[in-house]
Parts: structure tokens; sequence; C-alpha cells
């Protein structure tokens, strides 16, 4: 095991096709895993939850964010924490970047 920092450039481009969303998972231990989202305009993920609490963080773009029935405008820099189980959906107003982190075990 090493002690050398995981780093990776969460605004380097990514081959999101015009309709679609690609999530690639950037980190997965015991405690949680990182998932970078990056959404084509207009698109959008519907109502869902995670069985984990999590947070989402804007890296680039703009958003719509439902959370339990409220909707939050989010841009570059918006943070959420969101308790397990808690409806949460998507919908990207401009090319989107997200950053997911499932807290598999909070100490």
């Amino acid at each position: 095991m090493t002690n050398r920092p995981i780093v990776h450039d969460l605004r380097a481009p990514v081959s999101t096709p015009a309709d679609g969303i690609v999530s690639r998972s950037i980190h997965d231990d015991d405690s949680c895993r990182v998932v970078l989202f990056s959404f084509a305009a207009g698109q959008q993920l519907s109502d869902h939850t995670a069985a984990v609490p999590v947070t989402i963080e804007v890296v680039e773009g703009e958003a719509e964010i439902g959370v339990a029935g409220e909707r939050i405008d989010a841009a570059a820099g918006t943070w959420l924490h969101l308790e397990a189980d808690t409806p949460h959906s998507v919908v990207a107003r401009t090319p989107l970047t997200l950053l997911l982190t499932l807290l598999k075990r909070c100490a």
C-alpha cells in the first residue's frame, strides 16, 4: 500500500455523445465510491435514490437538481449532501460535469 495521492483532472474533456450521459468510476474503496458524470445539454436522470449517503458537486455547467421534491438551481461550485434514500434527479441545462461520491462507510 502506498501513501501517494490519487490525482484526477475533473475538467479534462470527456467524449460525451450529443444525446447522452457518460459515467466513469474514478475511485472505489471500502469507504467511498467516486463517479464522474458528463451530461450533454438537455439530458436527465429521473428521480432515483441511493442506499448510502451521497455528495454531489457540480464541476462545470448548469443543472436543475431535484431533491425530495425541491428544485435547486446548480452551477459550478454547487455542493450537496443527501442522506441515504433521498429521492433526487438531474436535468442538464448546459453540458454538465458532476462528481458523485457514495459514502459507503462514515466513521
